[in-house]
């Protein structure tokens, strides 16, 4: 079975996953409740930030686990895995 780049980190990964679906529901506790929304805006942006470093995270275990492995095993193995981070990338940029 094949190890993921991020095994290592799962556990703090979770923990960071749930604090933000904490955040979420907090936003839309903000929202019922009419809380001004400048205010809330402030809250989607932190939340957004802290979604974005995760995103980063796990793009840097990516390229330092798979994309290293893949380079070991050949060339075409290498390329795909670069491609495949490469178009990650451009979804994280594009979002």
């Amino acid at each position: 079975m094949a190890v993921n780049g991020y095994t290592g980190s799962k556990d703090a990964y979770l923990k960071r996953l749930r604090r933000i679906e904490g955040q979420v529901r907090g936003i839309a506790r903000m929202v019922e409740e009419d809380t001004y929304c400048i205010d809330v805006l402030t809250q989607v942006s932190a939340v957004t930030k802290a979604l974005q470093a995760v995103s980063l995270g796990l793009l840097e275990d990516h390229i330092s686990h798979c994309v290293v492995e893949a380079a070991a095993e050949s060339e075409e193995a290498k390329d795909a895995k670069v491609r495949e981070a490469a178009d990650a990338i451009a979804r994280l940029v594009r979002s």
